[in-house]
Parts: C-alpha cells; structure tokens; sequence
C-alpha cells in the first residue's frame, strides 16, 4: 500500500481501482470515493503519466508496486507500437483505455489486468464484448 501511495499519490484506501479485461485490451479506472479536487488532479496526472510511460514501454511504476514484474508487460513493451493507451478524466479521478488489434498483446493486457485486480484485491472483470463503459 505504501509504495502505491508513493506511485500513485493518493490512498488506495480511500480509491476505487479496477483492472477490466476488454475485448480489445483493458481499462485501468482509479476514483476517489468522495469528492477532493486535489486528489482527483492527482489522479488525473498519474494517469497521464502511465500512459505516456506504457506507450514507451516503461513499465518500472507497476514493477515499483508490486516490487517484481508484472505479468504481461514484457510482451506489453515489445508491441508497444500497436497499443494505444487513452487517458479520459472521469468524476473523481482517471481512466486508461488500452486497445489493440495484436491477440498476442490484447492477451498479455489480459495477464495484466488479472494480476493488478488480484494482487491490488481491486475490482474490476474481464468483457466478452467489443463495448467500452461510460
């Protein structure tokens, strides 16, 4: 928890995370669960910052948490020219879209996402269809 708060920059206590697993890739949402401006500007530019990191294939933040590799981003790095990752601010925080048409890399967001929801113990599912929320 303490090196999330340290990567993130809010408290993961006090946070909504999910990890959803996407037809095309995934989505990354982190919420404050009541209304704090500076929080939510936190979120809003640690969101910001992943993106911009996951599109170089700089993955060092979720190894930093997790205090190892996280599954998946091996292969995340190495196709990183056919993802893209969207941040879209939301009402208490951020979100990530991470698409790609690459099966290789749309599985190994896939590990990714299952290992964040399980090691964070954080919401989030994996979606069968196409759609996106919001």
């Amino acid at each position: 928890q303490k090196r999330g708060r340290t990567a993130m920059g809010v408290d993961q206590y006090t946070s909504t995370h999910r990890f959803d697993a996407l037809a095309d890739g995934g989505r990354i949402e982190l919420q404050r669960d009541s209304d704090d401006s500076a929080g939510v500007a936190t979120i809003r530019a640690h969101i910001r910052a992943i993106a911009k990191a996951f599109k170089s294939g700089d993955f060092s933040t979720p190894a930093f948490v997790h205090m190892r590799m996280v599954p998946g981003t091996d292969v995340m790095a190495a196709k990183r020219a056919l993802i893209s990752y969207e941040p879209r601010d939301l009402p208490r925080g951020a979100e990530l879209l991470i698409r790609t048409k690459d099966a290789e890399a749309i599985a190994a967001i896939h590990r990714f996402m299952a290992f964040q929801r399980s090691d964070h113990h954080a919401g989030g599912e994996a979606h069968g269809g196409a759609g996106h929320p919001r």
